[in-house]
């Protein structure tokens, strides 16, 4: 059983909606969980430059935290021209090199993967796999995919929030 997920939210629209229904699903279900707002964390882009000046390079410790705490961890991200949002690709890198061990952050945590897209939303689906995969996290085979053609649908997020919490 789960004991504690985060949800990470990679846009403050659509998608943040998205984590606040996931957020109430588990609610319901007697999991907590915690959405963080990658949009609202201001860390300046990643470059080995800032990484070198503790003045310019942000704390990522309580977001570190939080993490390591956690057992899973819902993304919920738009697809930005075929690829990842830039917080979250940016919350990555400095996480990786801010923490003493960053694939502990990953390693062996069950993510699931979601998406509110203005396009079909598969393309950051791949990526975030991918990307998630390569942490060594363990990624849920199924997905959400909201877009224009695609509603929401409560039996599928129950789904998808009973596989997190197996």
């Amino acid at each position: 059983m789960v004991a504690n997920v985060v949800i990470l939210a990679a846009s403050s629209g659509k998608n943040l909606i998205l984590a606040n229904r996931f957020k109430e699903t588990f609610t319901s279900k007697d999991v907590d969980s915690e959405i963080v707002d990658l949009t609202t964390l201001n860390w300046p882009v990643y470059t080995p430059e800032l990484e070198n000046d503790p003045k310019l390079s942000p704390d990522t410790g309580s977001l570190s935290d939080l993490m390591i705490s956690a057992s899973a961890f819902v993304v919920c991200a738009p697809e930005y021209n075929g690829l990842v949002p830039p917080c979250l690709n940016n919350s990555i890198a400095w996480l990786s090199v801010q923490c003493d061990d960053f694939r502990f952050l990953f390693n062996n945590k069950t993510v699931l993967l979601a998406t509110h897209s203005g396009g079909g939303g598969a393309h950051c689906l791949i990526a975030m796999r991918q990307q998630f995969s390569h942490l060594g996290s363990n990624v849920i085979g199924r997905s959400m995919t909201l877009n224009k053609t695609k509603t929401f649908s409560q039996s599928t997020m129950d789904d998808l929030v009973d596989r997190v919490m197996q």
